[in-house]
């Protein structure tokens, strides 16, 4: 389970306790500007076991501008990452998954970054409604899937506690984006 864009001032904590009440781990791709707004809570996700990812500063599409501003964004936010938990992010998830080849292979070796996409997309970014976030994570996850949602839409915190029990109850098993290139090799 992957959140993109917060954190957010009210529905990360909101999701953070969901997850700790099922003793699940997820892995968060922040964007920089948050993450500087709100280090408390990149820390308390850290103390509780979870993953965060790097977002860009921004919200960039890395396709649309040149290297060295991918740079400053990578670089800016890994950084608020740093400077908040004392943990370096391991993954990148560019921004709408924009991201060419070339940007993938440079990313990887200046930052040590691999690329990380998703299988399953609810839109939850379209807002629509509750039970359809629900209804398309649910039937879209599979063995080893990485599932994208946004912590920064209170609807989709709404959708969690469902979703969560759902998978849970279909015997799937979370971990973190890392732990999963671990299990599966990939990378």
């Amino acid at each position: 389970m992957t959140f993109d864009d917060g954190p957010h001032p009210t529905n990360t904590p909101r999701l953070l306790d969901i997850l700790k009440a099922r003793n699940i781990k997820a892995t968060f791709f922040v964007v920089g500007s948050n993450a500087r707004r709100y280090p408390h809570i990149l820390r308390r996700m850290v103390a509780e076991g979870h993953e965060i990812g790097n977002h860009t500063d921004s919200h960039a599409y890395l396709t649309k501008i040149s290297s060295d501003a991918i740079r400053r964004e990578l670089s800016v936010t890994h950084q608020a990452i740093v400077s908040a938990t004392g943990v370096a992010p391991r993954t990148v998830r560019p921004p709408y998954g924009a991201v060419t080849s070339e940007q993938k292979a440079w990313i990887k070796a200046e930052f040590g970054y691999p690329s990380i996409l998703w299988s399953v997309d609810p839109e939850d970014w379209k807002r629509p409604g509750v039970s359809v976030v629900t209804s398309r994570l649910v039937s879209g996850a599979r063995p080893g899937g990485i599932l994208l949602a946004h912590d920064i839409h209170s609807p989709t915190i709404d959708a969690m506690p469902s979703t969560l029990d759902q998978l849970l109850a279909k015997g799937f098993r979370f971990v973190t984006v890392t732990q999963l290139i671990s299990l599966e090799g990939r990378g």
